[in-house]
């Protein structure tokens, strides 16, 4: 069997720690030009899984791996042999994780995989990881379902790193005949977009389950997006980041979508279940549920507005009534529409 990447080369071993759907769908995607691929997971069952039956059958059942995927526990990450990892650690789990492998982990290529904002700090992924340890770092994010890429599905993302050269090897590892990757150097906006929108997928998720119709999800898409934009310009992102893949396409997917686990969150608020009964309905984490605060937090500390954010944030945590946020939104003073 050959692994040759889109341009060409073949590489060896590629890491990926964390054995969600997301680290299986892109260990696939790595395994199409790369000789090994380990996954580092946290649970025993998925360790056992993958190397026994070539499936990840706690997170992503019914979709066979690459034979050469292997997986190993956490604790085998102090031995990580190769140069390049993919990182899907949850993010308010990443902190920790990095912190405990720092020494491991230090100087490698990471390619951050994980959409999301800490709650404690306000810092996104790349700050996270970069106050832990040396590394060169890249980030991936895009209209891409889990399991719609692992299905081989047409799949368009953008891939962004300060090195450009960097970004151009992780997207020539990726880039396969279904699934395309596009290069950028707004780390920031990129981040910013795969955080955000998953805020916004919830709250799409509650007017859809409120009955709400499509014009109220088109005005909240089309108003989050300006949010999302706002957010992220204040950190240092460029505008025309939001209109591409990682901003507008990862936006609309998550919000119209019934694979997004946030959108889901929301349908189910709507429905009257409370957010301890929405975490513990699923085993895979709705990481807007998190980004919900940590946003609302970091857009007080820096003074940008975001109401549907606000909104959001007293639903899931002050247990606003939805109806209640609605009717707040739609007579908000009346303003010019801009950013």
């Amino acid at each position: 069997m050959e692994y040759i990447t889109a341009g060409g080369s073949m590489q060896g071993k590629t890491a990926v720690i964390g054995g969600g759907n997301w680290g299986s769908a892109l260990a696939a995607l790595a395994a199409h030009s790369s000789k090994e691929v380990v996954v580092y997971a946290l649970e025993d069952e998925v360790v056992k899984s993958i190397n026994n039956s070539h499936e990840n059958a706690v997170f992503m059942k019914g979709i066979q791996l690459p034979e050469n995927i292997v997986a190993k526990p956490f604790s085998e990450i102090e031995n990580i042999e190769a140069e390049r990892v993919i990182w899907t650690v949850p993010t308010q789990f990443s902190g920790r994780t990095a912190k405990q492998y720092a020494k491991a982990l230090k100087g490698k290529k990471i390619l951050i995989a994980t959409k999301g904002i800490e709650i404690d700090t306000g810092d996104l992924m790349i700050h996270v990881l970069e106050r832990e340890f040396e590394g060169g770092f890249a980030v991936i994010s895009g209209p891409s379902f889990a399991k719609e890429v692992a299905q081989k599905m047409p799949t368009a993302v953008s891939i962004a790193a300060k090195d450009e050269e960097d970004a151009k090897w992780w997207q020539s590892l990726l880039s396969t005949s279904y699934f395309r990757c596009y290069y950028s150097s707004d780390m920031i906006g990129v981040e910013v977009g795969g955080a955000i929108k998953n805020v916004m997928a919830i709250a799409t998720g509650i007017s859809d389950g409120l009955g709400f119709g499509h014009n109220a999800r088109a005005g909240l898409i089309t108003r989050g997006l300006t949010e999302m934009a706002r957010l992220g310009m204040s950190l240092g992102g460029k505008s025309e980041t939001f209109m591409g893949l990682s901003g507008m396409g990862d936006l609309v997917l998550t919000c119209t979508g019934d694979l997004s686990r946030n959108r889901q969150a929301g349908l189910k608020i709507a429905s009257g279940m409370t957010l301890d009964e929405v975490t513990a309905s699923t085993n895979n984490v709705a990481e807007g549920v998190y980004t919900t605060k940590a946003a609302y937090l970091l857009a007080k500390r820096l003074g940008v507005e975001t109401p549907i954010i606000n909104e959001v944030y007293e639903i899931l945590y002050n247990n606003k009534k939805p109806l209640d946020s609605v009717t707040d939104l739609m007579r908000r003073p009346l303003k010019s529409e801009s950013i």
